[in-house]
């Protein structure tokens, strides 16, 4: 019997704070830290220093510790890297140069295909956990008329992203993160009803992603959309 080795999925994490005592929470279902949300394996490596608020700011001096992590992840036999947070876009070109494998840490790494796929008449609507810090020129967009194309819409100063920015991180309900990203979107179609695809930056709301794809009728992409696009082009290995 031939044995194979399926291709691994490793990811970046923030440093949340958390000590030996803090709780110990399970993956949700349809989040990008479950292995079942692939039907693959998953290693992690937390980056140094990568708290919440640095990452979303944007702070170049994490640079050395993402590629480090990214290193260790490929030392562990990642086949493909990703990242819990949308905003490790800003290091994405640093951390492809670093190693031999596919890179994929952000669902912002869609967005010129994705508007490619609407009609012109149509815009792509960007949900982030922090809107004051998803500027246009993460979008990899040149063109000032596809630029005008992207809505944002952010949840900053509700309950998700107190509890995200807390050190120790405090995990929030599905239930509120669901509210909240359900609130954001009636807004931004409210102002902007050309909208026709939704694209979620934060990598908590994949967890709600097949709810609010019944609720609103468009299509909905994440991170773990674009992981198991990545994950899909590596073939499987025979063991040793």
């Amino acid at each position: 019997m031939v044995l194979l080795r399926r291709p691994v999925l490793g990811i970046l994490e923030l440093d949340e704070g958390l000590t030996p005592d803090s709780p110990c929470h399970v993956p949700r279902e349809g989040s990008l830290l479950n292995p079942a949300t692939f039907d693959r394996p998953i290693i992690t490596e937390m980056v140094e220093g990568a708290f919440a608020d640095i990452v979303i700011r944007g702070d170049p001096t994490l640079e050395d510790s993402c590629t480090a992590a990214a290193r260790r992840l490929v030392e562990r036999s990642a086949d493909v890297i990703s990242a819990d947070c949308g905003f490790f876009i800003r290091h994405q070109a640093a951390i492809s140069a670093a190693v031999n494998v596919p890179v994929a840490v952000s669902s912002l790494l869609l967005v010129p295909m994705l508007l490619r796929q609407l009609s012109p008449a149509r815009k792509l609507a960007v949900l982030t956990a922090d809107s004051k810090h998803c500027s246009k020129d993460l979008f990899g967009l040149d063109h000032p008329a596809d630029r005008a194309r992207v809505v944002i819409g952010g949840i900053e100063g509700g309950e998700y992203i107190r509890n995200t920015l807390a050190r120790p991180f405090v995990r929030t309900s599905v239930d509120q993160i669901e509210r909240e990203v359900t609130a954001c979107i009636a807004q931004l179609r409210a102002m902007d009803p050309e909208i026709g695809m939704l694209l979620f930056e934060c990598t908590g709301f994949p967890v709600v992603t097949n709810a609010l794809r019944r609720t609103t009728g468009l299509p909905i992409f994440d991170i773990t959309d674009l992981c198991r696009l990545t994950l899909t082009t590596i073939s499987s290995s025979v063991l040793p």
